[in-house]
């Protein structure tokens, strides 16, 4: 699974001028699930977001997470986020995962963000266009992909 995270003050995803998901202060996460993603996966990767120091302390250091900040996640899922573009000006999106598998996972991790404590989760609406509102803080973006260990820029077998 591949995310990527931005820091708001405010997010909303839209479907045909219409108000599907919103919040405040949080964390936008821009969620792609490929072939061969795991349940595990997306434990791991909400308890990692869930758990980030990317917001502000009092002395203006990266010291406090999205827990304690109180704050609010909104995810969409995008699948383009496995799009190669090395060969080529279409990207491939052969490495995405097919919207049977990909849709549970990422309601899943929506759950899972939940279970850490994350007080809202909103969504967008699976394989629909939408327009993403995303007001980012610092600005503050993050790429995190379970493919990465977590000890390090090593692939896990």
């Amino acid at each position: 699974m591949r995310a990527v995270i931005q820091r708001v003050t405010q997010g909303a995803v839209r479907i045909d001028e219409r108000v599907v998901g919103q919040i405040g202060q949080g964390l936008v996460i821009l969620l792609g699930v490929k072939e061969g993603d795991t349940e595990d996966q997306a434990a791991w990767l909400a308890s990692k977001i869930a758990k980030l120091r990317i917001f502000e302390n009092e002395e203006g250091r990266f010291d406090r997470s999205l827990l304690d900040v109180d704050g609010e996640a909104l995810v969409v899922s995008q699948f383009t986020l496995y799009g190669d573009a090395r060969r080529g000006r279409r990207p491939s999106f052969s490495d995405a995962a097919q919207p049977d598998v990909a849709e549970p996972l990422i309601e899943q991790f929506c759950d899972l963000l939940a279970q850490e404590g994350v007080r809202s989760v909103a969504t967008g609406r699976f394989g629909a266009m939408m327009l993403v509102e995303i007001h980012n803080d610092g600005p503050v973006t993050i790429l995190l992909d379970t493919d990465i260990s977590r000890r390090g820029n090593v692939k896990e077998e």
